[in-house]
């Protein structure tokens, strides 16, 4: 969700900040803004809607500044509006800030006594007037935002500039990511590295509770008490053609194309004609993994998911107890741990502010260690983890998550893989799954194949309304990722519930309106399936089967239409049946002329709570 980026340039920063800005767009928002300061005088521009039409305000009447800070916004308090867009400013201080600030209201009574005077609905307001008054006692800006973060309840990544105090930007993190960008003669902050790529390699990633000054000539840290430290200059992988569309009409779609590299590079030096390598967690990650009796996944969305399927792996071949719960719910109940128990937080972006927040709560909670799932390394589920398993899927920029799944279930494959070898799986029944995975990226290039066929499907979708998604066994989370992303880019509402439900309720939903996709692959539940959708053709329903070419559906089974996959085997079937719903909702939502990477209401990493 909202973007921050933030310039103390050699150059106009209005430029930069505004291509910034479009760098984060795929973060989700719904207004757009920025302020620029020189000789003592801070200029803004805010916009509801797209950073396009503010751009176009500031185009309209353009003006200089070396410095500045501009933000996009998703809303929390208060409607998407202008007065409600970041920047806010209130006497010699412009701020922006994501995340949360939960006493807000009382900082607003207390600040409002001593006559400030507030023009939006946010909590974000607050802080701008909090950091003023602490100016007004004599206070620098980097003193007067390291007092005020002192009072604050809640999350936030802030950037700050103060008409007093040319040439400087003063940020602040906690619960929320902030970057430095040290930059040749400039330096900058931006909520994640894509905002910087534009104009630095060199990044430095702020730590909780840190303060961060920048200038033309330097960035200083600042530990939450003041005291100066030094964090480690990182070098960026990404570059801005790893953020361009080329060929492809969407990101959603690109990022769907690229699942056989991606899912290639998550196994790439991992597994080999031996099986998994020992060493892919570290020395000490061997060691912790040979303990474990049980594991706890935590995860939200998509991720949790991709947890689902892991569920049922890692009981089936390592025969190891697994349970799975969304971030949000785990935070707020006393779950109960059996010793030896691993927890994996699996995040995208390594950001997630529900997932964050569970993985330090399980400190408290006796856990044997942490493992964190992700694609970003440098991210605060990364560094907080024990140990970690990168998922290499490069970036991912559209909201509905794609080729994030499919190497969140490689990197999980993996690790079942090398628990199964540690509980004492048969040899030759763990070289055929090891042969299995090896083969996923062939068989996902495959899977794609298919495209024109689910073009033509599409069209059959266009005025439904509802759909549901059926699957069995490990297949059901294969359904509830169909669904989702259907419903996440089409609008169109869909559910998905394990086929064998159908009977306890959902088959009353079922009729010539109601389409039902079926995850059919072939294995010792097809026989049940098959029964499941007699039950659906019984009732007038559309039916839709995707079904493996080793599994025996035929027309009169199905009744509908029946598009065939070559799963590669069962270890690998939910990674290869996923992409085909992907290509469904993604076709849907083109045909309906939905906003595919940027679907209303969502943001692609949910920072706040």
């Amino acid at each position: 969700m909202c973007g921050i980026i933030a310039a103390a340039a050699q150059r106009d920063a209005a430029p930069l900040l505004i291509a910034g800005l479009k760098a984060l767009e795929y973060r989700g928002y719904d207004s757009a803004g920025l302020a620029v300061q020189e000789d003592q005088q801070l200029r803004r521009v805010r916009a509801k809607g797209k950073v396009r039409e503010m751009e176009a305000l500031y185009l309209a009447d353009p003006f200089a500044g070396s410095t500045g800070i501009a933000h996009t916004r998703w809303a929390t308090h208060g409607v998407p509006n202008e007065e409600n867009a970041h920047p806010h400013m209130i006497g010699r201080v412009a701020l922006v800030h994501n995340g949360i600030i939960e006493n807000h209201a009382s900082l607003r009574t207390r600040l409002q006594a001593k006559g400030y005077a507030f023009t939006s609905e946010t909590d974000t307001e607050v802080m701008a007037a909090l950091i003023d008054a602490h100016l007004s006692k004599g206070m620098c800006l980097r003193e007067a935002v390291l007092a005020t973060v002192q009072e604050l309840e809640g999350a936030y990544a802030i950037a700050v500039i103060s008409s007093d105090e040319p040439g400087r930007v003063v940020g602040a993190r906690r619960g929320a990511p902030l970057l430095v960008g040290m930059g040749i003669g400039e330096h900058f902050l931006g909520s994640d590295a894509q905002a910087l790529i534009q104009v630095t390699s060199k990044i430095v990633y702020l730590e909780e509770g840190d303060v961060v000054e920048i200038s033309r000539a330097s960035a200083q840290i600042y530990t939450g008490d003041g005291m100066p430290v030094k964090r480690a200059v990182h070098e960026s992988e990404l570059s801005a053609d790893a953020v361009e569309r080329g060929e492809y009409r969407h990101y959603m779609q690109k990022e769907i194309f690229e699942q056989p590299r991606a899912v290639a590079d998550t196994l790439e030096a991992r597994i080999g004609s031996g099986g998994v390598l020992s060493n892919i967690f570290g020395v000490d990650g061997e060691k912790l993994l040979a303990k474990v009796k049980g594991l706890h996944i935590i995860a939200c969305g998509t991720s949790y998911h991709a947890g689902m399927v892991a569920k049922y792996w890692i009981e089936d071949y390592a025969r190891l107890p697994v349970s799975v719960e969304v971030a949000s719910e785990y935070r707020y109940r006393e779950a109960v741990v059996p010793q030896g128990t691993l927890l994996i937080a699996i995040s995208q972006s390594g950001e997630t502010a529900d997932t964050l927040a569970a993985l330090r709560e399980s400190r408290r909670r006796g856990y044997l260690g942490t493992l964190a799932i992700c694609n970003v390394p440098e991210s605060s589920v990364v560094r907080e983890a024990d140990l970690k398993l990168m998922t290499r899927a490069g970036p991912e920029i559209g909201v509905a998550s794609t080729k994030a799944f499919t190497t969140q279930l490689a990197a999980l494959a993996l690790l079942t893989l090398h628990l199964a070898n540690e509980q004492g799986m048969d040899a030759a029944r763990y070289s055929e799954l090891c042969e299995q995975l090896q083969r996923l990226p062939r068989a996902i290039d495959e899977a794609l194949q298919i495209e024109p066929q689910i073009v033509q499907l599409a069209e059959r979708f266009v005025h439904r309304r509802h759909a549901l998604f059926l699957g069995r066994g490990m297949h059901h989370p294969v359904a509830l990722e169909g669904s989702l992303k259907l419903k996440e880019i089409s609008y169109i509402h869909a559910e998905a519930y394990p086929a064998g439900e159908l009977k306890h309720g959902p088959l009353a939903l079922v009729d010539e309106d109601m389409p039902v996709i079926a995850v059919a692959p072939n294995g010792p539940l097809l026989d049940k399936l098959k029964s499941n959708l007699q039950e659906v053709r019984a009732r007038g329903g559309e039916l839709i089967v995707f079904a493996d070419k080793a599994a025996h559906i035929d027309g009169a089974t199905a009744g509908g239409s029946i598009l065939r996959i070559d799963a590669g085997g069962d270890f690998i079937a939910p990674a290869v049946f996923t992409v085909p719903l992907q290509l469904l909702a993604y076709h849907v939502a083109v045909l309906r002329g939905t906003d595919v990477d940027q679907p209303r209401n969502l943001a692609k990493s949910v920072t706040v709570e």
